[in-house]
């Protein structure tokens, strides 16, 4: 995670609990791995799906950032733009930001969450999952 600094409106703690919600959900699906890319916590089924981010290069934001399908990144922006936003490096391939610094739900964040896993996980892994979820 990047450095902590007087500047930000989060707590340690507040970071601590939004990677702690974030890793829940997605090791909560199959065949999830967690890796560190670009010095931020990632998650990958094969191919990388959520990316943790606090401050990337002072954006000001703590956030993901997640595979999305095809027109939900512009409906959420254009829907909830003080929540949703176009991430850099990534949202020309449709990938959606989504805040974590502003009133949370994260029964809502958990679905963007597994929205973003159905964009990338192999078929045998949406199979477990079916049948996890029944």
């Amino acid at each position: 995670m990047g450095s902590m600094t007087s500047q930000q409106p989060w707590s340690d703690a507040q970071v601590e609990a939004a990677l702690t919600n974030v890793r829940r959900s997605c090791l909560d699906l199959p065949e999830v791995t967690e890796k560190l890319s670009h010095g931020a916590p990632t998650f990958f089924v094969k191919k990388s799906f959520v990316m943790f981010q606090e401050d990337h290069h002072g954006d000001g934001r703590l956030a993901i950032w997640c595979a999305a399908a095809s027109g939900v990144q512009e409906l959420m922006v254009e829907s909830e733009p003080d929540r949703f936003f176009v991430p850099p490096y990534v949202g020309h391939r449709g990938w959606l930001g989504a805040r974590l610094d502003v009133d949370v739900d994260w029964d809502e964040i958990a679905s963007v969450i597994e929205e973003a896993y159905r964009c990338v996980a192999p078929a045998r892994a949406l199979r477990q999952l079916e049948a996890e979820r029944g």
